[in-house]
């Protein structure tokens, strides 16, 4: 490192870059002990000094601190700033950074205003809910909104049933088969027809297949799925399907000699 008698021109002191930018002598001092950012020059009496040059290299730090790496991190990721090139490939990386961290808090701020639509939804204080919908909402599952449709009976047969990967396959193979229904309905095609019966049997044993055969869930089922006012189009999409199936299923228990909804109409 040079050492210089007094400060010349074109070198700044720690107290000079730390104000420009708008760190502290402390901070600065400690990315010198990590080996991180260490001054260009120093004076015969000691104090550090900068250049212009060391000011690029700060900013990188700070913006990839601010972003969130660690200190091992930004290590690994200072690159040369020896020529044009070595910089603007340096700055097209720190906007990369910050497009994803722009996507980062995006999606964050998109599931707190989910959440607090939630919340004002279900009018009631209930932190087991609040906790799904949170972990739904991180996992990215675009029908977290029905946590809320849920008791907490069904909520914990939910969790005791099915883990994150079972559970968006369920909702999957849920999705499909009511398309098709839908397909059925638009075609009008009668309730008592083979192809709808058919369709009736496989939507009928998704039912057992969510409830695990517990035939004494399915009440509550039928009460949650009663849709007076779809809040969405999903909800729109089934309060179709449900009011097509209702007498397909009708059909499908009569041809069964057994009907598990009997108790329920009553």
């Amino acid at each position: 490192m040079i050492k210089h008698k007094a400060i010349p021109q074109g070198y700044m002191t720690v107290g000079e870059v730390a104000k420009k930018m708008g760190v502290t002598v402390r901070t600065l001092q400690y990315y010198d002990k990590e080996g991180l950012f260490s001054p260009s020059a120093e004076s015969k009496g000691g104090r550090r000094l900068y250049t212009d040059k060391d000011l690029i290299t700060l900013h990188q730090i700070i913006s990839l601190k601010f972003l969130g790496f660690s200190l091992d991190d930004i290590k690994k990721r200072l690159t040369s700033l020896d020529t044009p090139d070595d910089i603007a490939n340096a700055l097209t990386e720190q906007a990369d950074d910050i497009r994803k961290e722009i996507e980062r808090l995006t999606a964050s701020l998109t599931a707190i205003e989910q959440f607090k639509k939630e919340v004002l939804q279900m009018q009631e204080v209930n932190f087991k809910k609040y906790a799904d919908i949170i972990v739904n909402l991180q996992m990215k599952n675009e029908f977290y909104y029905l946590i809320k449709r849920f008791d907490d009976d069904t909520l914990d047969h939910i969790r005791n049933r099915f883990d994150k990967e079972s559970g968006l396959d369920f909702m999957d193979r849920f999705n499909r088969l009511s398309d098709e229904i839908l397909r059925l309905q638009k075609d009008n095609v009668p309730p008592e027809s083979e192809k709808c019966q058919q369709i009736t049997e496989a939507y009928w044993n998704l039912i057992l297949e969510f409830t695990g055969g517990d035939v004494s869930m399915i009440p509550k089922l039928v009460e949650i799925g009663n849709i007076d006012h779809a809040a969405n189009e999903w909800e729109e999409k089934q309060k179709i399907v449900n009011d097509y199936l209702e007498p397909a299923l009708q059909v499908y228990f009569s041809r069964l000699g057994d009907n598990p909804l009997g108790e329920v109409e009553k």
